[in-house]
């Protein structure tokens, strides 16, 4: 049998039985006991070095499942340093289920404004509303019935079930694939079918470890020279890992000296930790440059909502048009946008910003019309700048929304002297 297959049974199948496997094969069977035995070492360092170090953040202080899911679908490809103020504010707001499936959208999309990807927003109420109506307002604690829900793939489904229910369901995200593609020495790209599913069954065997050994009272703790049992190792062990991927097992300059379990790693061992994961060659970032008009009527700015179904839907931003990075005919495209010729254009700000793999650049203008009654607004609406700061605007929009307020403040401050 070759190493491959051994390793999967002993890192994946061992796990489901509280005794070892005996098999035939000597050889297997002594390979699967010390498959077991570094597991063993890896959740007891892992838990002794979480309830050390483990960042205090509010949704680690709580077992509620709608607090740990709002966190978890906020910390989606978003930094928890982002995403803290967000998720007090979100709570405070709508600090229940009942309170998230009875808002409005545009309250929603407000709380949301800033942190991206919208879409994750819509389906925290689609799955609120479901968990009303088929749960009688009460989260679901089966994993199948959370995997159910709108935006809830089986790395959240599982996050959820282990952090609120201390169920034995395996992670993977970014931090702890890397974690785990390091720790076992794993080459292949984690993206990948296979080795991703290998990630998932080494992920299941860990957490298992944690669940039985927690059981059988097999984990303890060394603080202030007492020994302690853990309780809720699931939750415990999976945090750990991505507590580890996040502040020890970075991508660049991770502090392996530091790390708890770098006797166990095969990448640090055979010095390839900068090596791994093999995620192979990123996507290739493509430019687009788009063009914003900024245009008044009396103390009210022309703005409109961008339609469902595309990039920032249902957001407000202020009329734009895409052009080619060598286009300079700005007053043709004043017209095609606003219906108008523009009597004077304005530089108002340039805004730099990323979706996926686009880089975009956003020139501002402000515009000066004739007749602002003529203006084409398409579905657009006049509003003022106060009631603008109201609405859900996509985030390169909100920066142009506080360029005008600080040329509103430097001319009032001008004209005081």
């Amino acid at each position: 049998m070759r190493r491959e297959s051994n390793e999967a049974l002993g890192a994946g199948l061992l796990f489901r039985s509280p005794g070892f496997f005996r098999i035939s094969d000597s050889g297997l069977w002594i390979y699967a006991l010390g498959v077991q035995m570094k597991n063993g070492d890896i959740v007891r360092n892992l838990l002794a070095w979480f309830a050390r170090n483990a960042r205090v953040l509010p949704w680690r202080r709580t077992r509620d499942p709608y607090a740990i899911w709002v966190s978890e679908v906020m910390l989606q490809q978003t930094q928890v340093k982002t995403v803290l103020p967000y998720w007090r504010r979100w709570m405070r707001t709508l600090p229940n289920l009942e309170a998230l499936a009875g808002a409005r959208p545009q309250k929603l999309h407000k709380l949301w404004e800033g942190l991206g990807y919208y879409t994750r927003v819509r389906n925290l109420q689609r799955a609120a509303l479901i968990i009303r109506e088929r749960h009688g307002g009460r989260f679901p604690r089966d994993f199948d019935q959370v995997l159910a829900l709108p935006g809830i793939g089986r790395y959240p489904a599982g996050a959820i079930c282990s952090i609120a229910f201390d169920q034995p369901k395996p992670i993977l995200d970014g931090n702890v694939m890397r974690v785990l593609t390091r720790l076992y020495g794993i080459p292949g790209n984690p993206r990948a079918r296979a080795t991703n599913a290998r990630l998932w069954q080494l992920a299941e065997a860990l957490v298992r470890q944690a669940a039985e050994a927690g059981a059988r009272g097999l984990i303890s703790l060394h603080a202030s020279r007492l020994a302690r049992r853990v309780s809720r190792p699931c939750s415990r062990l999976n945090q750990s890992l991505m507590e580890l991927g996040a502040v020890i097992c970075t991508p660049r300059l991770p502090r392996c000296p530091e790390c708890p379990v770098a006797r166990c790693c095969i990448a640090y061992a055979q010095g390839r930790v900068d090596q791994l994961p093999a995620l192979g060659p990123r996507a290739r970032v493509t430019p687009r440059r788009f063009v914003a008009f900024v245009v008044t009527r009396g103390d009210r700015y022309l703005v409109r909502q961008r339609p469902a179904g595309g990039v920032n839907a249902h957001l407000w931003e202020f009329p734009n048009i895409e052009l080619a990075p060598a286009d300079s005919d700005l007053e043709r495209a004043a017209r095609q946008v606003l219906g108008v010729r523009p009597a004077r254009l304005e530089p108002l700000a340039t805004i730099n910003h990323s979706i996926t793999r686009y880089r975009i650049t956003l020139e501002a203008y402000r515009v000066a019309v004739i007749r602002a009654g003529r203006v084409t607004t398409a579905g657009g609406r006049w509003l003022s700048r106060s009631r603008l700061r109201q609405l859900a605007l996509a985030s390169a929009h909100k920066q142009i929304l506080r360029c005008l307020r600080a040329l509103t403040c430097r001319s009032a401050s001008g004209s005081g002297r």
